[in-house]
């Protein structure tokens, strides 16, 4: 295998242990720890990939071909629906929905995880008070 299959294969096996353990458990606020820390582990792999290889390898990887755009649609699908359920959520905590939302459209997922970190600091706080 590649270094790339490798890095492949092991955000699969990170994926499939994270969706395991969120069907497995019944608390009503996830780990704001965790969410930040996937969102600086994944911040920092982006820009040693942005320092390594430039921003534009992204828009040529999207859409060189019908799975490169596949791949594009599935990504902005993924962060519209979580978007969709993160939204009310972050609203009944009073965040500032569009500059987190700007945050979320420039990154994806870093923005998604920095918002739910976010969320679930301000939702297990409020619960304590």
């Amino acid at each position: 295998m590649t270094p790339f299959e490798f890095l492949a294969a092991g955000g699969l096996i990170a994926a499939a242990i994270a969706l395991i353990h969120i069907a497995s458990t019944r608390e009503a606020i996830g780990s704001a720890g965790l969410a930040a820390a996937l969102c600086g582990l994944f911040a920092g792999y982006s820009a040693v990939t942005i320092a390594r290889e430039g921003v534009m390898p992204v828009w040529v990887n999207h859409t060189s071909n019908l799975w490169g755009v596949q791949v594009w649609w599935d990504l902005l699908f993924a962060v519209g629906i979580a978007a969709f359920f993160i939204v009310p959520r972050a609203r009944a905590q009073n965040m500032a929905i569009i500059p987190w939302l700007l945050f979320v459209a420039a990154t994806a997922s870093i923005g998604l995880l920095a918002m739910v970190a976010r969320l679930f600091w301000l939702e297990k706080r409020a619960k304590t008070a």
